[in-house]
């Protein structure tokens, strides 16, 4: 609040995650928010519950001297006790940061010290890894989150810090511009950049999500998410689902396709969003099970990469599932497009070495967007670099055209990344580190179309004169480098790498020559 409001104007409503809680509570305190447990038995709860238990998480976390604008991190998969954080911390005043636990812990390391975390809620399945980085941190509570298992020392159990408290602490009269959670971006062209979320952006993000043009979202629905809620807010699903009414539903720690699709029964889900991993390995579950049952009325999203039209075909076609895609960024919190259209809010343009290209779904150049849940800066003012224009806009990288009726169609991507199952490789990183060894000379890698991860990475190696290297011992020197899922699938030794007249790579050459790489594999 600025001052008094002059008359005739609309009065001040801060657009904040309270405001969104307290909708929830006082329209939506029956619906049901339900979820795996550790054990695998099925956790029932409502909004109502789910909230007061926020609630009490809030004052706990007050009692450990956290205040507005400290970080929280999480690491921690989809089940209640995180939907309880993503309220709990932002409306404390506080910011939440969820840390990806697929990273390497050098990175985890990294993103934790430059986000400035100093508390942390942890699964307990997630402790080792938390111990490979917590000393490099200036993490000082570590809160254990778990259904099982007796107290860790030097930690804190969850449940226990919420037994204590018995009334909500008083909560602070929120500025709708500040800062609510926070995401790294996958830092596949250098260090992650910290992308914060404020509570205006995340409001306005879920509003636009749930309009029909959109994620199309109501009480009548039920929402499982099946992207990750350390992955770019979940979408917002979490806060869109809350905002509508529409029912939840986690699943646990072991999200495989089985369970997905025995929730989806079980639990009548109508509506669900996550990369294309995730949707071919439900389809493979589908084809491989007597008629589906129970998934008629689920509509899915899938983005995170570009979804193969095999995939579509056979989740419309075959089991009556409808699809939509979206494309969207860290950078925009995250959903920009839905099937190729802007959201509410958000605004594209494309831009080449001759200016602003035409709306011709031809003219090629850099996408460029700009909206209300658009990041502005990134959190540390040295990341910022060229990616902000000095007329406001964000510039993606990303090579793209829109056509006359303002679809959005990707082209490409810059700077040769590989996207595998919904999450960025740097083959940049890779390459300086086969370089690094001492069997080699030179090192390219691109991505390789794959039937289950639609894109792997390969590497092609020239070896040093009278060196020899296998590849098995160039994955184990990559292994203590990366996460595994970084490292490529294969490595073909060639006696050279095309070049362009520069002198650089000719990846293009390269990915067209291993275009049929696993072919039949």
């Amino acid at each position: 609040m600025t001052g008094p409001v002059p008359r005739g104007l609309t009065m001040e409503f801060p657009l904040t995650v309270s405001a969104i809680a307290r909708r929830t509570k006082a329209l939506w305190a029956g619906r049901r928010v339900t979820g795996y447990l550790t054990d695998g038995s099925v956790y029932h709860s409502t909004y109502g519950e789910t909230l007061a238990r926020a609630d009490r998480l809030a004052a706990a976390l007050r009692r450990l001297d956290v205040r507005p604008g400290d970080r929280v991190a999480t690491l921690a998969w989809n089940h209640h006790r995180h939907l309880e954080a993503y309220f709990a911390v932002p409306m404390l005043g506080a910011v939440l940061h969820t840390l990806n636990l697929r990273l390497h812990p050098d990175e985890l390391a990294y993103i934790a010290s430059h986000a400035d975390d100093r508390t942390i809620l942890a699964d307990r399945s997630q402790l080792s890894l938390l111990e490979q980085f917590r000393d490099r941190t200036a993490i000082r509570h570590v809160i254990v989150m778990s259904d099982v298992g007796e107290p860790i020392a030097g930690t804190l159990d969850y449940e226990a810090l919420l037994a204590a408290e018995d009334a909500p602490p008083p909560y602070p009269d929120l500025d709708e511009h500040a800062a609510a959670s926070m995401c790294y971006t996958s830092g596949t062209t250098g260090r992650p950049k910290g992308v914060v979320y404020s509570h205006r952006a995340l409001t306005l993000h879920s509003m636009a999500t749930a309009m029909p043009g959109s994620f199309g979202l109501s009480e009548t629905d039920v929402v499982l998410p099946a992207v990750s809620m350390f992955h770019a807010n979940a979408w917002g699903l979490p806060y869109t689902a809350a905002l509508t009414g529409a029912g939840l539903v986690f699943p646990g720690e072991h999200p495989d396709p089985r369970r997905l699709l025995d929730l989806c029964r079980s639990e009548g889900v109508t509506f669900s969003a996550g990369v294309p991993t995730v949707w071919l390995g439900v389809l493979e579950a589908l084809d491989a099970a007597p008629p589906a049952r129970g998934v008629s009325r689920l509509r899915i999203v899938i983005g995170g990469a570009a979804a193969p039209d095999a995939l579509i075909r056979g989740l419309e076609q075959r089991h009556g599932i409808r699809t939509m895609t979206s494309w969207g960024m860290t950078e925009i919190a995250p959903v920009g497009t839905v099937r190729e259209l802007p959201g509410a809010l958000l605004e594209l343009r494309v831009r080449n070495e001759t200016g602003l290209a035409p709306w011709d779904g031809f003219t090629m150049g850099e996408l460029e967007v700009r909206g209300a849940y658009v990041a502005a800066a990134y959190h540390r003012p040295e990341d910022d670099g060229e990616c902000f224009t000095a007329d406001g806009w964000f510039r993606t990288g990303d090579i793209a055209s829109i056509d006359a009726t303002g679809h959005l169609h990707i082209r490409d991507r810059s700077k040769d990344l590989i996207k595998s199952g919904g999450e960025w490789i740097s083959s940049v990183a890779l390459e300086g580190a086969l370089m690094s060894h001492p069997a080699v000379a030179e090192a390219a890698v691109v991505a390789v179309p794959h039937a289950r991860w639609l894109e792997r990475p390969v590497a092609a190696v020239v070896l040093r004169a009278g060196a020899s290297v296998t590849t098995a011992e160039l994955r184990a020197h990559l292994g203590g480098r990366f996460p595994e899922w970084w490292l490529p699938d294969d490595v073909v030794f060639v006696p050279s790498i095309p070049r362009t007249s520069t002198g650089k790579f000719l990846k293009s050459a390269l990915r067209d020559s291993l275009r049929a790489h696993f072919d039949g594999i």
